[in-house]
């Protein structure tokens, strides 16, 4: 059986945003052995898309180690570095799928576009080897939740790096806004950003219960996020997690403009992507200048109308009878 060997040593939201080309993969090669390379930690996540038949962890491209048959096809999903190709070559593939590299001038691939969309990225790369992608085939089915939440508003304080990181106290106003109107709040974040969150909820007045952060793994989180009405959160991998299992999001934007890393735009309609028409550093050690420009009524406003439209999609679905009038 032959082997396509993919390289995609990144985060949650990177994961997902390579979901409609792995798909894709799976439908052009569905008697291959499809074998993703990514960190452990999503693997619970990678178990969701169903296009992948076997995971190896790679936290980044150099802890690669493959002793498996060399790939009849590698495919470079981890960026316009040189790092993936090199590691990628090491397991001596017949073929080698990546973005051109001026190291590498015998690979022929797709010149890097930076303002791509990272899902039409991976998809367009495909395309260039002959193999068709649907940007819209990004949908997960969200596991059976354990705890009950539902039409909670999730807001998710934390991010990749502090230049995506909105104030806390800028959080704590939201939700104090969300509950005076009645709204359920779970505040979420990983591990390190448990003292985050819970210092947030206490600005908040929020109960500690009330705060799952860093005590979820991925499924239990994917979960939660699936029954929410609402999910509020920064550039960070809970956005995309909300957009896979069909939530609702207001996402706030600084470094990176949501349309390289935001909503997909046959999505648009169901997600509110604030930004303030900077860039900046993406990984930087300070929160970006032009996210502290969303503001926390803005933030508001954003929630205010998406938890109004869903109460209207709704009553759509009941019938006529439950439309306002007047």
């Amino acid at each position: 059986m032959a082997v396509v060997l993919v390289l995609r040593a990144r985060g949650l939201g990177d994961l997902l945003t390579a979901v409609p080309a792995l798909r894709a993969l799976r439908r052009a090669r569905p008697h291959d052995h499809i074998v993703l390379a990514a960190p452990h930690r999503l693997k619970p996540i990678v178990d969701l898309i169903t296009s992948v038949d076997e995971m190896v962890p790679a936290a980044d491209p150099q802890s690669l180690r493959w002793d498996g048959p060399a790939p009849a096809l590698a495919v470079n999903l981890q960026g316009p570095g040189a790092e993936g190709i090199v590691e990628l070559t090491r397991t001596e593939p017949t073929r080698l799928l990546s973005h051109h590299n001026s190291a590498f001038p015998e690979l022929d691939g797709p010149a890097w576009q930076p303002e791509l969309h990272e899902i039409d990225r991976w998809c367009r790369l495909l395309e260039s080897a002959g193999i068709s992608a649907d940007r819209r085939n990004l949908g997960l089915v969200p596991p059976v939740a354990t705890t009950d939440h539902r039409d909670c508003v999730v807001v998710h304080v934390g991010a990749g790096a502090p230049a995506r990181r909105w104030p806390g106290e800028r959080f704590a106003a939201v939700i104090r806004h969300l509950l005076v109107q009645g709204r359920e709040v779970v505040v979420t974040g990983d591990e390190f950003e448990r003292e985050l969150a819970l210092d947030i909820a206490a600005r908040a007045g929020l109960s500690p219960a009330q705060v799952p952060a860093g005590q979820q793994n991925l499924i239990e989180l994917s979960a939660t996020v699936a029954e929410a009405a609402l999910v509020i959160c920064g550039d960070t991998g809970v956005a995309h997690l909300a957009t896979a299992v069909g939530t609702r999001t207001v996402s706030l934007f600084g470094p990176t403009a949501p349309s390289r890393n935001g909503p997909p735009p046959h999505l648009s309609g169901r997600h509110i992507a604030l930004w303030a028409g900077r860039t900046g550093d993406r990984d930087g050690d300070t929160p970006d200048p032009g996210l502290l420009q969303i503001t926390v009524p803005q933030v508001i406003e954003a929630a205010d109308t998406q938890l109004s439209r869903r109460r209207w999609a709704e009553a759509d679905r009941r019938g006529p009878a439950y439309r306002r009038v007047g």
